[in-house]
């Protein structure tokens, strides 16, 4: 099991130079944007515009924070909220940006067609949530309070803070996730599960 604090995340430019992203993590570690088998990272959109281009390459896209966003993926039109379900959809499709009101940050979960198949569920915590696993990479990614998790082997536990990850390769059994009861509102977490083709 591997934590890392928000801290810990670096910031690059976007593939098409239009803003910054910051990347949670990348597999392999040493991968670049051209040959990553998966990659997790957030963005900071503050202009309507077009998508990076990325080949061979399936995406799915959340909103964290602002109004949201009107997206023309490949002439379709979609709308994307914080309250919206995570959108999955190919990141080498024509894809454009409208602000609804303002600036939004969002979160991007990318792997590699035909490598990798990943899946990305938000979710709100209002009492204990329990992931059963089956040898897939495990992602939790914590949005919005703070949360304990408990894995299968008794030193598997760890506390998130806002935007802090955990990250457990292969991974088997159940694992218990729960917001803290200091939270006034619920907890908002994103479970990202990664299998190898």
């Amino acid at each position: 099991m591997k934590i890392l604090r928000q801290a810990d995340y670096r910031t690059m430019p976007w593939k098409n130079g239009g803003g910054e992203t910051t990347e949670i993590v990348v597999s392999p570690p040493a991968a670049s944007l051209d040959d990553f088998d998966w990659r997790i990272s957030m963005a900071r959109v503050k202009g309507d515009g077009p998508f990076s281009i990325f080949t061979g390459i399936d995406r799915t896209l959340s909103i964290l924070n602002g109004q949201g966003m009107n997206l023309s993926i490949d002439g379709a039109a979609h709308t994307l909220t914080q309250d919206s379900a995570p959108l999955p959809f190919p990141a080498d499709v024509p894809t454009t940006a409208t602000l609804v009101d303002g600036a939004i940050t969002d979160l991007n979960v990318m792997s590699r067609r035909g490598v990798v198949r990943h899946n990305v569920e938000r979710v709100a915590l209002t009492g204990t949530k329990t992931i059963a696993t089956r040898g897939e990479d495990l992602v939790v990614f914590c949005d919005q309070g703070v949360i304990s998790i408990s894995g299968p082997g008794r030193e598997q536990q760890a506390r998130l803070e806002t935007r802090d990850t955990l990250i457990e390769d292969n991974a088997h059994g159940a694992w218990v996730i729960s917001g803290a009861m200091t939270v006034e509102k619920p907890s908002v977490i994103y479970v990202i599960r990664l299998r190898t083709l």
